[in-house]
C-alpha cells in the first residue's frame, strides 16, 4: 500500500463502515433498535463528557441513544429517535494501537452499544460478534 497517497478515514467513511456493519448483523439483533440513525463526530460533545464522567474525549468510542427494550415492548417509542453515535478520533486512536481491522472495530462498537443499551450479557454479545 502506498501510504503517501492515503488519507485518514473521514466522518463519512466511518458512517459507511457503520452502515455496512449494521446491515450484516443478525436481523433479530438489528430489529431491537428499530430505525436507527448513525451520527459520526470526531469527539463526544461536552454534555456526553459530563454525563458519562469521562476524563478524556478518547475514553469513549460510541454511544447508543434511544428507547429501551421495555419502551419498545410497551409501545412507547413514538417520537424517540434511535441514534448510535460513533466517535471517529477515539476509534482511529484505538485502531492505531491494536492489530484489528477498522471495520471490525466499528462492528464491535455497534454490537456493544446496542447490546449494553438493551441489557445483553457479555456472552450474548460475544456470540453475536463470533457469528459471521
Amino acid at each position: 500500500m502506498n501510504w503517501t497517497e492515503t488519507h485518514a478515514p473521514s466522518l463519512d467513511d466511518i458512517e459507511a463502515l457503520a452502515r455496512a456493519a449494521f446491515a450484516a448483523l443478525p436481523q433479530g439483533f438489528r430489529a431491537m433498535t428499530g430505525a436507527v440513525v448513525f451520527q459520526v463526530a470526531d469527539f463526544p460533545d461536552a454534555e456526553v463528557m459530563r454525563d458519562m464522567e469521562l476524563q478524556s474525549e478518547f475514553d469513549i468510542l460510541g454511544l447508543f441513544s434511544g428507547p429501551t427494550l421495555a419502551d419498545h415492548e410497551a409501545g412507547r417509542v413514538h417520537g424517540h429517535q434511535t441514534m448510535i453515535f460513533l466517535y471517529r478520533r477515539p476509534i482511529l486512536d484505538y485502531w492505531a494501537e491494536h492489530e484489528e481491522r477498522l471495520g471490525d472495530i466499528v462492528r464491535h462498537v455497534l454490537i456493544h452499544e446496542i447490546g449494553h443499551h438493551f441489557g445483553l450479557s457479555d456472552a450474548a454479545m460475544e456470540a453475536i460478534e463470533d457469528a459471521d
